[in-house]
């Protein structure tokens, strides 16, 4: 199947592929890979190769600066420091119901100071 999916190109997105091979702007996308997309685009040009299910994920972009790691955002080191925190001691973050393992761990945080980026629009 082919389709342009239109979108609002002020807006920030991302293509996650659920199931099935795709490709999003010619850019082929086996399930489980993430394409980052970006800002000013009209329209999406999709493509499955077999039955596929895509997540689109998008909206306007942050204007203040993050601190991404690991799979925590914060505005400071600090929140993050207290988010990694808040993992390994099982609060905050609730469980995975229907999980049989055990709890991921979240790794050490580097020795240098996070730093936060961003974009402004």
């Amino acid at each position: 199947a082919h389709h342009r999916l239109p979108l609002e190109p002020d807006f920030e997105y991302a293509v996650l592929t659920m199931s099935g091979h795709t490709e999003v702007d010619g850019v082929r996308l086996d399930p489980g890979a993430m394409l980052y997309l970006g800002t000013g685009r009209p329209h999406l040009p999709l493509h499955a190769h077999t039955d596929a299910t895509l997540l689109l994920l998008g909206g306007h972009p942050f204007e203040e600066k993050l601190v991404m790691w690991w799979n925590f955002i914060g505005r400071t080191g600090e929140e993050i420091l207290q988010a990694r925190n808040d993992w390994e001691a099982g609060t905050r973050f609730g469980d995975v119901h229907g999980y049989d393992g055990a709890r991921l761990r979240a790794p050490e945080l580097p020795d240098i100071p996070l730093k936060a980026r961003g974009r402004v629009r």
